[in-house]
Parts: C-alpha cells; sequence; structure tokens
C-alpha cells in the first residue's frame, strides 16, 4: 500500500510540475477535436492483454523516462507534458476501493488545500467494478484535472491517472471519460 501511495505521490507531483512549466502549447481549442482524437485513439494493451484502454492519438509511451517495466508504472503524455496518464500495478489489498480513493483524496487535500473534488463514486465499466475520483489541483496558479481510476486486475491493484490541463473543466472531463469508457479489464 504504502508503494502504491509512494507511486500516485511521484505522478501527482510530475503531473502538477507538467502543468506548471510555462509551456505553451498549440492545443486544438475546439472540444470535438479532443473527443474524435480519443476515438480514434491508439489502443495500449498490458497484462498479457488483461489491461486495455485507448489513449488520445497525440500521447504515447513515456515509461522509458519516468518509470520502467519493474517497477510497474506505466507513463503516456503528449509532447507538453501537459496531459498524461500514469498506471501503475501495485500489490493487492484487501481494502475497500472507496477506502482507498477516501485515503487518496485527504493526501492530495494535504498537498492542495485548495483541491476541489468533482467525484469520488463507484462505477462499473464493461462489468468490472472500479472506483472514480476526479478533482481539480492547483499548483502555482495553474490547474489540472484530475481522474484516478482504482480497481483489480490480475491480482494487482491498478491505478490509473489521467491527468489534463484544466482551463476548460467540461472538455477535459469529457476528455478523461472518453480514455475511461475505453478500459477493459480481464
Amino acid at each position: 500500500m504504502r508503494n502504491l501511495v509512494k507511486y500516485v505521490g511521484i505522478g501527482l507531483l510530475v503531473m502538477g510540475l507538467a502543468a506548471c512549466d510555462n509551456n505553451d502549447s498549440k492545443a486544438p481549442a475546439a472540444g470535438n477535436a479532443a473527443e474524435s482524437s480519443a476515438a480514434s485513439g491508439q489502443p495500449v494493451s498490458l497484462l498479457d492483454g488483461k489491461l486495455s484502454f485507448s489513449l488520445p492519438a497525440d500521447m504515447s509511451d513515456q515509461s522509458g523516462k519516468l518509470g520502467t517495466q519493474a517497477n510497474n508504472m506505466h507513463v503516456y503524455s503528449d509532447t507538453t507534458g501537459e496531459k498524461a496518464v500514469i498506471v501503475i500495478l501495485g500489490d493487492n489489498t484487501q481494502e475497500p476501493l472507496d477506502v482507498l480513493a477516501k485515503r487518496l483524496e485527504d493526501q492530495q487535500r494535504s498537498r492542495d488545500p485548495n483541491l476541489q473534488v468533482v467525484t469520488n463514486k463507484a462505477v462499473e465499466i464493461k462489468g468490472q467494478k472500479l472506483q472514480q475520483l476526479d478533482s481539480i489541483i492547483s499548483a502555482k496558479g495553474q490547474t489540472a484535472y484530475s481522474s484516478v481510476v482504482l480497481g483489480h486486475v490480475d491480482n494487482k491493484l491498478l491505478t490509473m491517472q489521467i491527468t489534463l490541463p484544466a482551463d476548460n473543466q467540461q472538455q477535459a472531463q469529457s476528455a478523461a471519460e472518453n480514455i475511461i469508457n475505453t478500459i477493459v479489464l480481464k
């Protein structure tokens, strides 16, 4: 459990720093562009196909730069680093997913007192029970939309964090949901 917390903390730190790098991106402003890129995105398969999902076309595997196969951390991001998906496969736990999500929320709040929780709810995706924690994280005047999905796959605890610029919260939420809705656990 401590390793999960450590990896999620590292992920939040990396995404917070990426959100604060003041890098002006030339990302498309239209919401339809983000939705269409997720729909025509690239498939990702982990754990010998037991976990799969699709990413927007502008995101690529950055795992060699921030994580390795050895630590079961997979990182995908766009060229600016403002949009990222971090997947961590940690040791399984007997704690309920809602308890883990609440603990994660409390840890995020300790780092960001202005944290805005959008939702912390149980979800079912293609028959699998997951827990989803969506929040707005602020650091140095920049905001990021964070959607964390917790679940169990192949006797491992799955943590998937999707971080997007929160300039347009509705667009960021829609883009995160587009990725989440492609998750398949076997």
